[in-house]
């Protein structure tokens, strides 16, 4: 499968970035490297992640690195897997109106 960073999920990898680099820029790196290695795995190994429990439909799934939730959604009709967001863990989703899989 293709993995395909959206608009909104390559913002949060900046600001995330941004936001370590404050106080270390190559614990900034690393972090984002982390991340990155992670969803590489996705292509081959699409349903790695846990189904999102705020969204309650299979294909819309995360990996947890550290204390991030990369959320993404899984289009089997085009052999796709889109990264939609990275949250942070304590981050609760289930009231909120913007939710990144909507």
């Amino acid at each position: 499968m293709r993995v395909v960073w959206t608009e909104p999920a390559e913002t949060d990898l900046e600001d995330l970035f941004d936001y370590i680099a404050r106080d270390s820029a190559i614990y900034a790196e690393r972090f984002v490297d982390r991340i990155l290695d992670a969803v590489v795995k996705l292509a081959e190994h699409p349903r790695i992640g846990r189904k999102v429990p705020e969204a309650n439909a299979e294909h819309i799934r995360e990996l947890i690195v550290q204390s991030q939730r990369v959320i993404y959604a899984i289009d089997d009709s085009n052999d796709t897997i889109n990264i939609l967001a990275l949250v942070h863990v304590r981050q609760d989703l289930a009231g909120q109106d913007a939710l990144p899989w909507r």
